[in-house]
């Protein structure tokens, strides 16, 4: 069962618009899916649909409800690319970590679900690195995450279990932001890294003509085993 809810923000002065998609009985654990910079879309809805059938809560927030609330976007039309791009100049990842934590105290307090997990694609990438590292989210994956590599002195502070899919042709985070993360991250406890040689960001995309059937699939399987083990 999919509804749209509200998450109450951090500072209780405002309501996150999210996407929630229960499982049939009791869920075994939660699982954030945070977007890339296309809004919840289809694809996104279609992921928290599959985590829901495996029996988690899944839930999808609204990335940019502080100025573009509810707007969804589709990679393969040029224009709506350029404006999903915009919105990404306006947003401030910092705010979206604190959505994510907003969304870790709803699903623990209000829904009931002790376990948490987030899975991120693109700017949600980075931001499950971030919630890695400054909360105390149960795991996270991310999947071509941006801008990591600017941010690799904060992850002394990550305390479970992250994993990070990166495709090696990704236009996005290119080789030497590749080299970066594998260098400050490649021994870290806690991390786990996995490279995908050839692949194009947006690789593993629900829907649409970025998506590589046999690597999406892969990573996918590798995400759902990681979750499995560390939500469990």
């Amino acid at each position: 069962m999919a509804t749209n809810t509200r998450i109450p923000s951090l500072d209780g002065a405002a309501q996150i618009p999210a996407y929630v998609a229960r499982p049939v009985g009791e869920p075994k654990a939660a699982i954030i899916v945070i977007p890339e910079i296309f809004g919840v879309n289809q694809g996104i809805r279609q992921k928290c649909e599959t985590w829901a059938g495996a029996g988690y809560l899944a839930v999808a927030p609204d990335l940019f409800w502080r100025f573009a609330a509810g707007v969804e976007t589709d990679p393969d039309v040029p224009e709506q690319f350029q404006q999903a791009l915009g919105y990404f100049g306006q947003y401030d990842a910092n705010d979206g970590v604190l959505d994510i934590e907003a969304a870790i105290h709803w699903i623990r307090r209000e829904a009931g679900v002790a376990k948490v997990g987030c899975v991120g694609y693109c700017l949600g990438g980075r931001l499950a690195y971030m919630a890695a590292a400054r909360t105390d989210i149960d795991a996270s994956v991310g999947y071509y995450g941006v801008m990591i590599d600017t941010m690799l002195n904060e992850s002394h502070a990550i305390a479970n279990p992250l994993m990070l899919h990166i495709p090696t042709a990704d236009h996005f985070v290119g080789p030497d932001a590749q080299a970066a993360i594998h260098a400050a991250l490649g021994n870290h406890p806690k991390v786990t890294l996995h490279d995908y040689a050839g692949l194009d960001h947006g690789f593993a995309a629900e829907l649409g003509n970025r998506r590589d059937e046999a690597g999406a699939t892969l990573a996918d399987s590798r995400t759902v085993a990681f979750l499995e083990a560390n939500l469990a």
